[in-house]
């Protein structure tokens, strides 16, 4: 199994134009979009090193394969079961077929998509953290949990980040120097 990198800007899903809906959905979406907002205050967050909290629906996940140990997108949630008193679910990844579905576990290998760092956000990476890096090699081109070991800085150019990031995957240990597109980062809520 292997999957492409992660892209690294994402949009809302396109929803969609008045003129595919049928009337009674067409006058509620207008009736959306030009009523008044009548939300409350709520207190502000501060949003130092914070991601806006997404919205439920619109949340994606990424698991951790058995076979491999790297991490991928998951299309869909097929069917959940508990095997002694744990949850897991059967996972379609995506751009894969039904013959990569795979049961996983809950609580040990689904969470939250990791976030693809952005050139702006070099300075924010420390050693010691958990990155998600993309590892290519002659017969795979997969995401593999890793911790960042060391940081040569350089300065930043007209192509962005120049920096290299000495990270050790955590399935086998081994080290390699990355520059920042390969890493992806851990959301925080």
């Amino acid at each position: 199994m292997g999957k492409p990198q992660r892209e690294r800007e994402r949009g809302p899903s396109p929803s969609p134009s008045l003129s595919t809906l049928s009337a009674p959905e067409a006058e509620a979406e207008i009736e959306i979009e030009v009523a008044p907002s009548k939300q409350t205050s709520s207190p502000v967050v501060p949003q130092d090193d914070k991601d806006i909290m997404p919205d439920l629906e619109n949340l994606q996940f990424e698991a951790r394969s058995s076979r491999d140990f790297a991490w991928y997108d998951i299309q869909i949630f097929l069917a959940h079961r508990f095997i002694n008193g744990e949850l897991e679910v059967r996972v379609r990844y995506a751009d894969f077929g039904v013959d990569e579905d795979e049961w996983v576990s809950v609580k040990k290998a689904v969470r939250v998509r990791s976030i693809p760092l952005e050139s702006s956000e070099c300075m924010k990476v420390q050693a010691g953290d958990l990155v998600l890096c993309f590892r290519e090699g002659s017969n795979e081109a997969v995401h593999y949990d890793a911790h960042v070991m060391k940081i040569e800085r350089k300065l930043h150019d007209v192509r962005g980040c120049r920096c290299l990031f000495v990270v050790n995957y955590d399935h086998d240990n081994t080290e390699e120097k990355v520059h920042l597109s390969r890493l992806c980062r851990r959301p925080k809520f």
